[in-house]
């Protein structure tokens, strides 16, 4: 298991909270991908829109490359809904992601149902 798979399953039953960045107070999508990463997360994002250019550049910027195929430790950028991007950690068994619906971090098994736009993997 890699690192950034580790530290995303050790943040499974966090609870959810819109633009969180601390595991003790609360996390979102981005918060998940930041903590796990260990990376700076952006901020002044809305629950709906923005750009899956924007999105990429801000991981290409915290040392991301895109790649083809998902492996774990891999960052998905999905399309959880119209106008709606999610991010996620994938894991051995499947994905971690902050589920504002359940209102925690929760690690899913298989493949997400969502449309996955795009994958990205920290090389540094």
């Amino acid at each position: 298991m890699n690192a950034i798979e580790a530290l995303a399953r050790a943040l499974v039953g966090c609870r959810f909270r819109l633009h969180g960045r601390n595991p003790a107070t609360g996390l979102d999508c981005v918060g998940v991908v930041a903590c796990a990463a260990s990376v700076q997360a952006p901020r002044g994002y809305s629950l709906r829109g923005g750009s899956v250019a924007a999105v990429a550049a801000a991981l290409v910027d915290q040392g991301f490359s895109e790649v083809d195929e998902a492996r774990a430790g891999d960052v998905l950028l999905m399309q959880a809904g119209p106008a709606q991007l999610h991010l996620a950690v994938r894991t051995s068994i499947g994905f971690v992601h902050a589920d504002a619906g359940l209102r925690r971090v929760v690690e899913r098994p298989g493949a997400p149902d969502w449309e996955v736009l795009g994958i990205w993997r920290r090389l540094s």
